[in-house]
């Protein structure tokens, strides 16, 4: 079969996971979906979307069996290779360590038509979800998004960050929180540095932990949410107590109550 007669992949983003937050052509390409390769993590409200499809989880869980991605890659194109619509669905955005380019560039070299449809990434919804922005002015200027499946490029990273400057968001790591934290304080990082750790965001059982850098490494996740996925934040905005969500519209907060800590000198 031909390119031109090959069944399209679509490399979906399922958000953070609240159906609520795909967007309007995600939900499209699951309704018309013949098939469906999901990651574990996606929420099965996301799933129920594609009703009339086939649905294959092909998730990564450390510790478990998993799909090799080479398998996923030859899923995608023997079923493409039938004219059969392909949802490959990933929680976040495709492209934000969700292995994305490796498929991109694999139905690209097998001749598969193939589009992406950004999904609104952990990283940013889930901080977000629980009143912590990512970046806010006068306290952080930026935000470096990073991940523990990579442990290399990640300590490498977070020896190159200046400290108090920037925001740190983590994903894939609740495990190797320990060895972020102390790796941050040996380069100079205060112990008080303010941190978070969100876990099952945009979900009924959604759970949040705010302390200090220095805590993070002894911080207790209830039995009860072990296996729910989790984002961590480090830097000074985990400490603002943004009270906005579910506020009644017209109801503002003061400049105090949004930002108690003082703002950074060197910072525009």
């Amino acid at each position: 079969m031909s390119a031109s007669t090959a069944g399209l992949v679509s490399l979906v983003g399922a958000g953070p996971g609240d159906p609520d937050y795909l967007t309007l052509k995600a939900v499209r390409r699951l309704r018309e979906a013949d098939l469906v390769l999901f990651d574990a993590l996606v929420a099965p409200d996301v799933l129920a979307l594609a009703a009339a499809a086939e649905h294959v989880c092909v998730g990564k869980r450390a510790g478990r069996p998993q799909t090799s991605q080479a398998a996923i890659h030859d899923a995608m194109i023997t079923a493409a290779r039938s004219g059969r619509r392909v949802v490959r669905l990933k929680g976040g955005d495709p492209f934000v360590f969700g292995r994305g380019g490796e498929e991109a560039l694999a139905l690209a070299e097998a001749g598969i038509p193939c589009e992406v449809v950004p999904g609104v990434t952990t990283a940013i919804a889930a901080p977000g979800l629980a009143g912590i922005p990512v970046t806010h002015r006068g306290v952080a200027g930026g935000v470096v998004i990073l991940t523990g499946a990579d442990a290399a490029t990640c300590a490498a990273a977070l020896d190159a960050l200046p400290a108090d400057l920037l925001t740190v968001v983590l994903l894939m790591s609740l495990g190797t929180r320990s060895d972020v934290a102390n790796r941050l304080l040996a380069r100079g990082w205060a112990p008080d540095m303010p941190a978070a750790m969100l876990l099952g965001a945009a979900t009924s059982a959604a759970w949040t932990w705010r302390g200090a850098l220095a805590e993070l490494p002894t911080a207790v996740v209830p039995a009860d949410r072990d296996e729910l996925p989790g984002t961590i934040v480090i830097g000074r905005v985990a400490a603002l107590p943004l009270a906005l969500l579910g506020m009644p519209p017209g109801v503002t907060v003061s400049a105090a109550e949004l930002l108690p800590v003082a703002p950074a000198t060197h910072l525009p």
